[in-house]
């Protein structure tokens, strides 16, 4: 246990190292406080399987774009759910990675329901979510 006013993403590092020489398959899920390219990095390098939360941003709300605009329609009662899977790079990563995007549209809700989860799975984008909730 930490104390309160510790953030959660703090020593990381040394938690993910009692999982260091084990023959396993390791999976990372973890929430938008982790995301974090250095992180990303150790993850990919030591052959972790990762899925964690990123927060949302113009430049990821750009590329779902299409997936931002009102079903037409008679709304649902239930949720109309979309999901996508696309390369994306922040300007603070060495690299593209892959980003899953799930749009949910609930009936009497002004607005979606967006989440995005940068990931290394190769996972369907619907699986990818079902992991990491």
């Amino acid at each position: 246990m930490r104390d309160g006013n510790v953030h959660s993403a703090k020593d990381w590092r040394a938690v993910l190292a009692r999982y260091q020489g084990r023959n396993l398959r390791r999976y990372f899920r973890a929430a938008a406080a982790f995301a974090n390219p250095e992180l990303y990095e150790y993850l990919e390098a030591e052959g972790f399987e990762y899925a964690i939360r990123l927060p949302a941003n113009d430049a990821l709300l750009r590329d779902i774009e299409p997936m931002l605009t009102r079903p037409m329609g008679r709304p649902s009662n239930a949720p109309v759910v979309w999901y996508a899977g696309f390369l994306y790079q922040a300007q603070s990563w060495d690299r593209a990675r892959r980003v899953v995007a799930k749009v949910e549209w609930h009936n009497g809700e002004l607005f979606p329901r967006v989440g995005f989860i940068v990931t290394n799975l190769t996972r369907p984008a619907k699986r990818e979510v079902w992991f990491y909730n």
